[in-house]
């Protein structure tokens, strides 16, 4: 396991590993979507990561996909993710705020009634989402005008400014897993004509100038980038994929960001495609890999230059020690899903580590 221990420089972060943990979301965010004390000791508990990945967070205000996740947006919001910044940072960590605009994923009941919005008027299908009402089934939403988009982008920097104040270390753009950026880029859910929609280069435009606004704020070498190509996950499909992932591994090399985070899987595995091979070709920068790497197939991958990193979702939501008992050989706490989003600690900070097990 040694690779995975040897130190990687992030752009401006120098991590001292290679494990990063993989932005979680969990609900424990209190009234008004302000995080809390509680989240502060759930990711000061998991410091040790080469990188902490924060939860996907509201970058503006209206557009909730789970009841209970965290914002950026407010000024509550950004005192109450000072608690985790300082917490994370006094027991050696470093940690990026990952911000996000639900789309389509997200629902009127979360929103004072408001119609979620997305490129195109399509629905997911398939599943329900969590409501104070229950669960229900998602709604139309409303096609964005060209017109309205300055708005989202200037949102995000907006949000990459608060996460400066609230002392973040940067921030990961999330462009994966079906929310508003992935459905821009994405054609099976982005029909709309104009100069972005048709073509990946206009279906890629507005993450393009997503990340340009926030790189602005922070530097590009504090900003990552997280996509998911072949992620079936809210109704989610590319006609190609992997040509779609080799587009944004080459584009991406002009903004010189922190890393790129790429998703090599499809939740539900109904789509196909090797998508991880193309964009280690095409992308010149640092790339993090995610989903279902054991520690034994992420080392051999860090190993033979596959990938410079390996980001753990489960296992560290389940290890908050995760690194010391991977350089250990310790077996690892099982995950327990029927607390990923319930409320209070339990399945949340009470995992034992490895000197308390």
């Amino acid at each position: 396991m040694t690779d995975l221990f040897t130190p990687l420089q992030l752009g401006a972060i120098s991590a001292p590993n290679r494990i990063l943990m993989a932005p979680l979301t969990r609900c424990r965010a209190g009234a008004g979507h302000v995080p809390t004390a509680l989240m502060a000791e759930y990711y000061a508990q998991r410091a040790s990561a080469g990188l902490l990945i924060a939860e996907a967070t509201m970058a503006m205000a209206g557009n909730s996909a789970f009841w209970h996740e965290p914002g950026i947006h407010s000024a509550e919001q950004v005192a109450g993710w000072k608690l985790t910044t300082d917490a994370v940072h006094a027991a050696g960590g470093r940690i990026f705020l990952q911000i996000w605009h639900g789309g389509r994923a997200c629902h009127p009941l979360l929103n004072d009634g408001a119609q979620p919005v997305a490129p195109s008027a399509l629905a997911i299908t398939g599943d329900e989402v969590h409501t104070p009402q229950g669960k229900q089934p998602y709604v139309l939403p409303r096609e964005l005008r060209d017109d309205e988009l300055p708005a989202i982008v200037a949102g995000f920097r907006k949000a990459a400014e608060n996460a400066k104040a609230a002392g973040f270390d940067g921030v990961e753009v999330h462009g994966a897993n079906g929310y508003l950026l992935d459905e821009f880029l994405r054609d099976g859910a982005n029909q709309r004509g104009g100069p972005y929609g048709g073509s990946v280069e206009n279906r890629a435009r507005l993450l393009f100038e997503v990340v340009e606004a926030v790189s602005a704020v922070w530097g590009s070498d504090r900003v990552g980038l997280r996509i998911s190509p072949v992620n079936s996950y809210n109704s989610m499909i590319d006609s190609d994929p992997v040509g779609l992932a080799t587009f944004l591994a080459g584009r991406l090399n002009d903004f010189k960001l922190a890393y790129l985070h790429a998703m090599r899987g499809d939740f539900f595995g109904l789509q196909k495609g090797d998508v991880m091979t193309p964009i280690r070709a095409h992308y010149r920068g640092v790339l993090v890999a995610n989903m279902g790497y054991s520690p034994a197939e992420a080392a051999a991958a860090v190993a033979a230059g596959k990938v410079d990193a390996v980001a753990f979702g489960t296992s560290f939501l389940a290890n908050p020690d995760l690194p010391a008992r991977i350089r250990a050989g310790a077996a690892l706490n099982a995950p327990d899903p029927k607390k990923f989003y319930s409320p209070g600690p339990e399945g949340y900070t009470d995992y034992p580590t490895l000197a308390a097990a």
